[in-house]
């Protein structure tokens, strides 16, 4: 058996993301589209992981995955194939043997996101289905400020969606607002896992801060239950931008 490594890269706009919590891998996911893919190229039934589960909507410009495979294809052949068969939001930047031992999800040391926003008077056209449009004048420091209250180890119960009976404490070791250009800027997250739609509601969260409708110091409130958390920034502007690896 050969352990095989993908790094892949998609647009997540029409798919309702990696895959369903909990339910098998249909098509309309991007998981989905993979694994068929690649049962068709190897006859075998394949069971692909992945570093992390991004959401409907979510994008990914350096998602990991990896499946074991009796196939006497070479990794440069599946990944040569894959991009011939996929459609062409998906795509393999790299097909890779790796050792017997990886994982794509438990060998996952820390996943990064990133959340941009144009503020601009105009949206921009060519990226409008990568960024959140958001035409408003921003308290950025407030938002600084409060991101900062999010670093390191804490219960992010209610910083996500739905009922879960795992543990829910995450450490968030990277929560900043950078500025790549004028007229837009970028929320920057990296922790060691994400729960399910984390990213989104503490971008929701940094957003209603920068307009006034939450205060800078509302985090620690928020992650003990006494406030709830901002509605959940909408899915086209996140993408998974980093999955890292001893």
């Amino acid at each position: 058996m050969k352990n095989i490594r993908l790094t892949l890269e998609y647009d997540g706009t029409r798919y309702q993301g990696w895959q369903y919590p909990g339910i098998k891998t249909p098509s309309d996911t991007i998981s989905g589209r993979i694994k068929s893919t690649l049962c068709r190229m190897t006859g075998e039934e394949i069971e692909l992981f992945c570093a992390a589960r991004t959401e409907p909507g979510v994008h990914a410009s350096c998602q990991t995955a990896g499946f074991l495979t009796s196939s006497p294809l070479s990794p440069q052949e599946i990944g040569r194939m894959l991009n011939q068969y996929l459609p062409q939001d998906i795509a393999v930047l790299q097909a890779e043997e790796a050792p017997e031992r990886f994982h794509a999800s438990l060998n996952c040391l820390s996943q990064t996101y990133i959340y941009r926003v144009c503020t601009g008077t105009v949206p921009d056209v060519f990226r409008r289905k990568y960024m959140y449009h958001l035409p408003r004048t921003l308290d950025i420091p407030a938002m600084q400020k409060a991101a900062s209250s999010l670093l390191g180890t804490h219960d992010f119960r209610c910083f996500s969606f739905g009922k879960t009976k795992k543990r829910s404490e995450r450490e968030i070791r990277r929560a900043e607002i950078i500025s790549p250009g004028e007229g837009e800027f970028c929320i920057v997250l990296e922790a060691s896992s994400f729960l399910r739609q984390m990213p989104r509601l503490i971008a929701g969260t940094l957003l209603e801060i920068g307009l006034g409708l939450k205060k800078a110091e509302c985090i620690p409130a928020i992650l003990s239950g006494q406030e709830p958390a901002g509605a959940p920034a909408p899915a086209r502007g996140l993408c998974l931008t980093g999955t890292h690896y001893a």
